[in-house]
């Protein structure tokens, strides 16, 4: 009776943790408890999938080939500053193609010095033929290779970093082949806000308004669409090293959009890869603007670019769109700034979470976008957990009319079996999709597989005319090792789902292994107990 009441008890105290475990699963139970009840538990609980509960599916491309441009343009911005440092006159650092920097000297004496210059500081480089004072240096293969896989990886973390901070539970976010990302948002109210944010490059720029006479010349406000016609107009007229880029106004009385045209210099004087913060503040108008935070080294820059400045207009530059262009009118310091624009509450917070996650490192191509409606998911949990009752019922029955008592003893452990699957899936805060549901179901059939053949030994033991008690050990003893042989093998099989599978895959896995390892101990212990206790007392006869 000792060994009885222990295993009843390690039964009982299972069943107990699991169900507690379980509780926040059932949010209608649970949020009926106390506030302190639920802080006790905590708010761990299944998560449904995307397949579930809606939300979007994204595949994206990182292009590789604008990452090496960007990562080009870097550098050559960098070697313009050397050569200025170093007293080299040049008639211009330019990027040719997409991995090419031509350096065109003004005196050819210049040649051998620029060459050991770019063989120190730039072995990243290559030289490449040269046609008298015109130099040319190519971007290493190895070096490719390198921004390549680095433009994957920092565009996986940047993208991590935003979803994490746009407040997305349990989200997908992984690698698929050589450059591409998928992404699974569940549960997303706003699937496109999602996309802008994942998508947007994020590439804050501060850059000088360029003083040439055609500026004047430039309309103060075009219709919103008109801006091709503008640069078409004045695309002979630009400047070397500048650009027309517009903001976007919004008319106060009668809510339309213009855009402002503004001729800016190419070269940014600050990049956002100095920001070590941006928040959501309110501007002198009473509207929503980003203030953004410097680190050291960059509050230093800006203290020297706008005391340098002064009486200029600066012109603040998102993924090269303007979002102001304020004057300079003293000296800043400090570190801070303001972006102001035509921003919603939302659109100020989007842009204050993409600026603290980073910049990507170069443009996201859509490959796949599907989008999972909350209703689609609701139908998908109905079906679900009609199939489950179904499946269920119909296993219930036919245990009862086949093997009678034994049968309502194998069921009490299926019962025991699902418990104990809610409460561990509960626990490891595990996401449940539709394949998921597909494991549980496929666990109840196993969980009376077992019982099946232990009952089919007891009942070989019976009619060779064995006493219950006698029966019922043999049929445990000799039914143990093809259990635990079957439950192995696809334990194996789920262990490899789960290792080399993806997504929904994962889910199924889950569910499969743990309804295995809980139903080794429901069918060899919990339906023992039973047996046990009621042989207490020596039984003449077994319904079964």
């Amino acid at each position: 009776m000792k060994k009885i009441r222990g295993r009843f008890f390690l039964l009982l105290a299972v069943t107990l943790v699991s169900g507690i475990l379980a509780l926040p699963s059932f949010p209608s139970i649970f949020q009926a408890l106390p506030e302190s009840v639920q802080t006790i538990f905590g708010h761990r609980g299944l998560t449904l999938g995307l397949d579930l509960q809606g939300g979007i599916h994204l595949v994206l491309e990182v292009e590789e080939e604008r990452a090496v441009e960007i990562a080009v343009d870097r550098s050559r911005k960098a070697v313009e500053d050397l050569l200025k440092d170093k007293g080299i006159l040049v008639d211009g650092v330019k990027r040719e193609g997409t991995r090419k920097i031509v350096i065109n000297l003004q005196n050819e004496g210049d040649v051998e010095p620029v060459n050991n210059l770019m063989n120190e500081q730039y072995a990243s480089f290559e030289g490449q033929t040269t046609s008298g004072k015109a130099l040319v240096y190519e971007l290493r293969e190895t070096e490719v290779d390198r921004v390549k896989n680095s433009a994957i990886n920092q565009a996986l973390e940047t993208i991590r970093n935003r979803i994490d901070q746009f407040g997305v539970a349990e989200p997908l976010i992984q690698r698929l082949g050589l450059n591409q990302i998928a992404i699974q948002l569940p549960g997303v109210k706003d699937p496109q806000r999602a996309k802008d944010l994942i998508q947007e490059t994020a590439l804050l720029e501060f850059k000088l308004l360029e003083e040439a006479p055609m500026a004047a010349d430039l309309p103060v406000q075009v219709e919103k669409g008109s801006e091709d016609k503008v640069l078409a107009d004045f695309h002979s007229r630009i400047p070397e090293g500048a650009e027309i880029l517009f903001e976007t106004v919004v008319s106060e009385p009668d809510g339309r959009s213009y855009s402002t045209p503004y001729l800016v210099k190419k070269d940014a004087v600050l990049t956002g890869d100095v920001l070590q913060d941006a928040r959501v503040e309110i501007d002198e108008m009473g509207g929503p603007a980003v203030g953004v935070t410097f680190d050291s080294k960059g509050a230093r820059e800006f203290d020297l670019i706008t005391a340098a400045n002064v009486g200029k207009r600066m012109a603040i530059v998102l993924d090269g769109k303007v979002y102001s262009a304020p004057r300079i009118n003293e000296r800043i310091s400090g570190g801070r700034a303001i972006i102001n624009g035509t921003f919603t509450t939302d659109e100020a917070n989007d842009l204050a979470v993409v600026l603290r996650a980073g910049a990507l490192p170069a443009p996201l191509k859509t490959l796949q976008d599907l989008t999972v409606g909350p209703s689609l998911g609701k139908d998908s949990i109905e079906k679900g957990v009609r199939t489950t009752l179904i499946a269920g019922s119909l296993v219930l029955l036919f245990m009862v009319m086949y093997y009678r008592l034994s049968g309502v003893i194998a069921n009490l452990a299926l019962f025991l079996n699902l418990i104990c699957l809610l409460g561990a899936l509960s626990g490891l805060n595990a996401t449940l999709t539709l394949p998921g549901i597909a494991g549980i179901i496929l666990t109840i059939g196993m969980g009376v597989d077992s019982n099946v053949l232990i009952f089919e030994r007891i009942r070989e033991e019976l009619r060779q005319g064995r006493p219950v008690r006698l029966a019922v050990d043999a049929g445990y003893d000799k039914a143990f090792l093809t259990i635990v042989d079957s439950h192995v093998t696809t334990l194996i099989t789920g262990l490899a789902l789960f290792l080399f599978g993806t997504g929904p895959i994962k889910g199924f896995a889950v569910t499969l292994c743990l309804g295995i390892a809980i139903n080794l101990f429901t069918a060899l212990v919990g339906t023992k107990v039973i047996f046990d206790f009621l042989n207490r007392k020596k039984m003449e006869t077994l319904s079964i």
